[in-house]
């Protein structure tokens, strides 16, 4: 973000961004993740986000910061998850991430903090 631009954010309905299509359309097929010291290939990402379409109604995500240097991505958001539960839940992310040369993620590295939420809910990044 350039300086004195505005946070950026975006709402994630539960059957959108957190399909399998996503993983296939944002990630190259070497993708590797890492969340909170958990490895996962694309396959597994994708398992994830299926699981994820089964808790989640709706996230918003607020992305307070990012930089990108060719093919390099970094960013720090905050992700808002209504689960639909009722249940909320608040996690900050830092993601430093290696783009492929198509421009699709080829490993991300995060780390993540929870603001809000239940114990449970501390592995949300990583659930499948």
């Amino acid at each position: 973000m350039s300086p004195g631009s505005s946070r950026r954010e975006r709402t994630v309905a539960s059957t959108g961004a957190l399909s399998s299509p996503c993983a296939i359309r944002y990630c190259s097929p070497g993708y590797r993740q890492r969340t909170n010291g958990h490895w996962d290939d694309r396959e597994a990402f994708a398992q994830h986000a299926r699981k994820l379409r089964e808790v989640v109604a709706s996230a918003r995500i607020e992305v307070l910061d990012e930089l990108r240097d060719g093919q390099r991505y970094a960013d720090h958001h905050r992700v808002h998850v209504s689960k639909r539960d009722g249940t909320q839940v608040v996690q900050e992310v830092y993601l430093f991430a290696e783009l492929d040369a198509e421009g699709r993620f080829a490993r991300i590295e995060e780390i993540t903090l929870m603001l809000e939420g239940a114990e449970s809910d501390r592995d949300i990044g990583h659930m499948k």
